[in-house]
């Protein structure tokens, strides 16, 4: 028998996601408001968040290899969520911009080292064949935080200053750290000896590291989607004015978030059904070639048509989509992929080269935007994205059972 895939630990977990994404969402939001009442340079908002992801990069590796001991897995993810909320909480008292980057930085850091624990912790609450469904699950949760946080920023500025709604994101991140805490089960007793950081890296299996590829191949050009609603804004600006086109651009955005979080769920389920067929890097690879269709789509939009706003609909749509696959489906087959003993080490890396991704991605993206020209930023994107798709369709794995 399978079991029951929503366990004590896929709730605890996914409430925890949710109750961090709502907390640093509302301040992301944010962000820019609090930095302009402090008087920051406009390369500042670039800066802090270029450093905060780094850290967070390297969190994550050191956090994987910590977390291949069991006994510290529920503590690192408890410990993580809580500085994550004392960082947001700290936006609340700060002087200056450079205090912004610091606590941006320390909460980025605690983000960044619970990550491998609490997905190797997620993978382990349910049986391997139901993997897709748990991932899928959490991803659906943490995006429905993302939907909640910048509708409740709008809500709290309306009413307090953005200091007082910057102390306001303790209560959700407290939240997640107390559900973390209560429901999701500490990890069994190891069977075997932690192996040093290295000796954990050169044990990562070779179908892992094939796969890493694929991944890097992707990440490179998978840049961020707020780059989508500067696009959207440019294209429909001419028609519209810049006040309407700015309001669709985040409705756009909108749309795409909540595509993510309604098809995040049903690809785990999918993935999870073909999964003697090689389904779930099937389907993951799908997602890739999705992203270079949405790339391609965006290079054919031409600027100010009225018709233009049902294309951009469909390809914010799209973006959605192949997120939520994406980022359901990456942990899901890892999990296939990764010995127990080092699980944690292999999610560790995985995290740190799509971080590493994201920083190479959104800088070229940016560069050729504007060196060249948007649909240049796109083709870059496009071709890397559908490479990334094409080289995990040729792969033939031997998934670890």
């Amino acid at each position: 028998s399978e079991g029951r895939w929503f366990t004590r630990g896929v709730l605890g977990i996914g409430l925890a996601s949710l109750f961090s994404d709502w907390g640093h969402e509302t301040a992301t939001s944010l962000l820019p408001v609090l930095l302009g009442s402090l008087g920051a340079p406009a390369y500042a908002l670039g800066v802090i968040e270029g450093v905060a992801d780094g850290i967070s990069s390297f969190a994550k590796l050191a956090g994987g290899w910590l977390a291949d001991r069991p006994s510290l897995r529920k503590p690192i993810a408890v410990a993580g969520y809580s500085v994550t909320a004392l960082s947001t909480f700290a936006f609340g008292f700060v002087s200056s911009w450079a205090e912004v980057a610091g606590a941006r930085a320390i909460g980025w850091m605690g983000r960044g080292i619970r990550g491998p624990a609490r997905d190797v912790l997620l993978a382990d609450s349910v049986a391997l064949q139901q993997t897709g469904r748990a991932f899928g699950f959490e991803r659906a949760m943490d995006t429905l935080g993302a939907i909640l946080g910048p509708l409740c920023a709008i809500a709290l500025i309306a009413r307090v200053s953005v200091p007082a709604a910057m102390r306001w994101t303790l209560l959700p991140g407290a939240l997640a750290a107390l559900c973390f805490a209560v429901l999701v089960p500490k990890a069994e007793a190891a069977s075997h000896e932690a192996k040093p950081f290295w000796s954990s890296l050169k044990s990562l299996p070779t179908s892992f590291r094939r796969y890493l590829v694929a991944v890097a191949l992707f990440g490179a050009g998978d840049f961020a989607h707020s780059m989508l609603i500067l696009r959207a804004v440019q294209l429909l600006t001419p028609l519209r004015g810049a006040a309407r086109a700015a309001t669709l651009g985040v409705l756009l955005y909108t749309v795409h978030n909540v595509t993510y979080a309604a098809v995040s769920y049903p690809a785990g389920v999918i993935g999870d059904r073909m999964r003697a067929r090689g389904g779930k890097k099937k389907l993951l690879a799908l997602g890739y070639l999705l992203a270079g269709v949405m790339c391609a789509g965006f290079i054919f939009a031409t600027r100010g048509a009225a018709a233009h706003l049902p294309e951009l609909t469909a390809l914010f749509v799209l973006g959605g989509f192949y997120v939520g696959i994406q980022d359901t489906l990456e942990k899901a087959v890892a999990a296939e992929l990764l010995p127990r003993e080092i699980r944690a080490t292999g999610y560790g890396v995985l995290a740190t080269v799509n971080g590493i991704g994201d920083l190479i991605s959104s800088m070229a993206v940016g560069f050729l935007w504007s060196a060249v020209s948007p649909a240049g930023g796109f083709a870059y994107a496009g071709l890397l994205m559908a490479a990334g798709g094409v080289t995990l369709l040729a792969m033939r794995p031997t998934p670890h059972s």
